[in-house]
């Protein structure tokens, strides 16, 4: 799968019945590759793998931030919704059996749309998927107590311009490792111009607190088992979420999946390591074709040693 690195993607909208959703589509000859991204995040920061992978299969990465009204301190968008919208949203667009790949908050979102609406995926990345402790779920937390949504509603939201923007990027931890490419997108296309003066993000913290809340409204523990495909599930080495977050004990509650750790990165793996992530994601699906069909007991565990590198 090789590609051009002056290749774009068209922006489309697609009608999901009672709203619509924003999409990339990068047009290719292969199967279909469904790209979700992180909570407070945007498609365009798939762009140098979905590039990379493209035209060798289509690439589709649709944006989910405000495509629906929600408060955080009102318990969020909940994930659930947000599952049932993607799964109308590969309807409306026709796409059947589709890999998916997908970060955290959009790795979560897409293993409850492939249990619960019939997405019936040929196989699944999974990098840092949120699946909080059980406790999380059943208590109704406010934001404050999020460990998440309590950090993401602080962000700060107005730069003078593009230089203070990345400049101030740069200097946060959580940028640090970024790709300079990355970096970039997130400054072009993840920032809007307000209505005074200056950048604030498009998705603001308010709407990323929204999200974050969404997701403990509903429990996707139980539904691992139900996702027959092949999965790999990619972890950061020195992701913060590990504290709270045992996706080693996910992996093993789906039916085919295999861990990987990806060595000296955090959470935001896709935005640290681009190149090795779409290296893992190409070896990946090319791999699944042999296993989809679902492997024995016998074989799990070659299976599992094929894709941890």
């Amino acid at each position: 799968m090789k590609g051009s690195s002056s290749r774009q993607p068209q922006v489309r909208t697609q009608d999901i019945g009672d709203s619509d959703l924003t999409y990339l589509i990068y047009d290719g000859q292969g199967p279909t590759l469904m790209m979700l991204h992180a909570t407070g995040f945007l498609p365009w920061l798939w762009h140098p793998i979905a590039r990379a992978l493209s035209p060798a299969c289509r690439v589709i990465a649709p944006y989910f931030c405000d495509h629906r009204e929600s408060d955080p301190e009102k318990g969020g968008l909940d994930w659930m919704i947000i599952a049932r919208d993607f799964a109308a949203f590969c309807k409306g667009l026709n796409i059947e059996a589709p890999y998916l790949v997908g970060h955290s908050m959009g790795a979560t979102v897409m293993t409850i749309a492939a249990a619960q609406y019939e997405l019936a995926p040929a196989g699944m990345v999974l990098i840092e998927p949120i699946f909080l402790p059980q406790d999380f779920y059943r208590a109704r937390i406010r934001v404050q107590d999020h460990p998440l949504a309590a950090k993401s509603i602080k962000r700060r939201n107005h730069w003078q311009d593009e230089t203070e923007a990345l400049a101030y990027l740069k200097s946060r931890t959580l940028f640090k490792k970024w790709d300079v490419e990355m970096l970039s997108l997130y400054v072009r296309y993840g920032m809007k111009h307000n209505e005074e003066s200056g950048l604030e993000l498009a998705c603001s913290p308010k709407k990323e607190a929204a999200l974050f809340m969404g997701g403990v409204r509903y429990d996707p523990w139980p539904l691992l088992p139900q996702v027959p495909c092949p999965v790999l599930v990619l972890e950061g080495e020195h992701s913060e979420n590990r504290a709270f977050i045992d996706l080693q004990k996910a992996v093993s509650l789906f039916p085919n999946a295999a861990y990987r750790i990806v060595r000296d990165v955090g959470h935001l793996i896709p935005m640290e390591k681009p190149v090795e992530i779409t290296g893992a994601i190409r070896d990946f699906f090319q791999l699944v074709p042999t296993v989809k069909g679902g492997l024995p007991e016998a074989e799990k565990e070659k299976f599992s040693s094929a894709l941890k590198g």
